[in-house]
This record gives C-alpha cells, sequence and structure tokens, in this order.
C-alpha cells in the first residue's frame, strides 16, 4: 500500500472563498462607481461561485448598465478575485502536520485554471501541498472519481484509507465517495444535505484532527 491520500477542497474548506468575493466585490463596485447596492446584489447572485461567471457579469451589465463586454469582465474578475483571497495559518500548519506524519496531501477543486492557479500561488496553499488538481486544468470535475484517481497517481499515493474534506455534498462528499474515500464536510454552505459524510465539522482545521486521528 502506498501514502495514504488527503484530498482538501479549495474554497470555502481551505479559504474562506465568500468572504474574499464580499471583499472584492467592494473593491470592484467603487472602482466602478456603482451604487452601493450592487455589492448586496453581486453577493445575492453569485450563488456561493456556483453561478457562471459569464452569467453574472451579463445580469450585472443589464442591472447597472455597465459598459465593458462581458468576456473582458470575466477575464479581469478572475485574475482580480484572487488577490482577495487569505490563508489562516493555522491552516497551513494542519497542512504540514498531515505531511509530517506521512500523508500526502493534495487539493482537488473544480474551477477555471487562472483563477485557482492564482488562489493557489498567492495564498501558498500551492506549494504548501504535494499537488493541486484543478478541474479547468485536468479536463474532469468533481464528483467524477477520475480527478480523485489522478491526485493519487500525481502525488505517488494510494486512495485506499484517504480523505475528502469539502464543503460540498454534491461535489465533494460524493466525488469522495466514489472514489472510495472517508469523507468529511466543512461548513454549512450549501443547501443540499446529501450524501451524508462520515463527519461534519464547522472548519478545516478540525478536519485535520480527525484525519491525524485516524
Amino acid at each position: 500500500m502506498g501514502s495514504r491520500l488527503a484530498c482538501f477542497d479549495l474554497d470555502n474548506t481551505l479559504i474562506d472563498r465568500d468572504g474574499a468575493f464580499l471583499q472584492w466585490a467592494r473593491w470592484w463596485v467603487e472602482r466602478g462607481g456603482l451604487p452601493g447596492e450592487a455589492v448586496e446584489w453581486l453577493v445575492a447572485h453569485d450563488n456561493g461561485g456556483f453561478r457562471g461567471r459569464a452569467e453574472l457579469f451579463g445580469l450585472a451589465r443589464e442591472r447597472f448598465g455597465i459598459a465593458a463586454p462581458v468576456d473582458e469582465l470575466v477575464a479581469s474578475y478572475n485574475e482580480e478575485h484572487p488577490l482577495f483571497t487569505w490563508v489562516e495559518p493555522e491552516v497551513l500548519d494542519g497542512i504540514a502536520a498531515l505531511r509530517s506524519a506521512g500523508w500526502r496531501v493534495a487539493v482537488v477543486t473544480n474551477g477555471e485554471t487562472v483563477q485557482q492557479d492564482l488562489k493557489l500561488e498567492y495564498t501558498r496553499l500551492g506549494a504548501a501541498v504535494d499537488y493541486a488538481c484543478v478541474s479547468g486544468t485536468v479536463g474532469v470535475r468533481k464528483p467524477d472519481r477520475r480527478i480523485f484517481e489522478l491526485a493519487a497517481q500525481r502525488t505517488g499515493a494510494s486512495l485506499d484509507g484517504g480523505w475528502m474534506v469539502g464543503d460540498h455534498p454534491a461535489y465533494d462528499v460524493a466525488g469522495g465517495i466514489a472514489a472510495g474515500l472517508r469523507t468529511i464536510r466543512v461548513g454549512h454552505y450549501n443547501a443540499v444535505d446529501t450524501p451524508l459524510p462520515d463527519h461534519h465539522v464547522d472548519t478545516v482545521t478540525d478536519a485535520f484532527d480527525l484525519i491525524l486521528a485516524s
């Protein structure tokens, strides 16, 4: 049996993606001279990042009379939003503790290459883990078990006895189950509650403790 694998989602798991989106929205609205209500509107229509960016900016253009074309707005967002992300020191400490204990650690995230790579670089999470698997780069998305198989292959680890940690039941928990991994759900970000994980915790730091004790 190879080294054991611990997979982590990125957005709203290792980082506070919704908090970063709010900070970006405040900056973007002020820079564009949009009315203050635009911040609340953006957060309400963002759907936790699951609404397509082209659709979100298309709606924003109509609502607020923005002149720039949608593709330009999306491209700018993909480079701007990551600069508002941050990682808590205890998250980096938890990853380091897992690796010191012999775990291989992978980020397994759905998202576009430019934006996710910049987040990983800016927060230093990319350098902290053994491998970061971005769906837009590898061409397969959670919950497809192949993305977890790829993470195992790239880290030289086995899926046997491994874990998947994430905030979304339909992607992270279902994907982990499909790959034969034990699962930990973080937080209460999404309305759907199935499938059920092996554990449900408030923060990712609680997940580190569970994995280290396993």
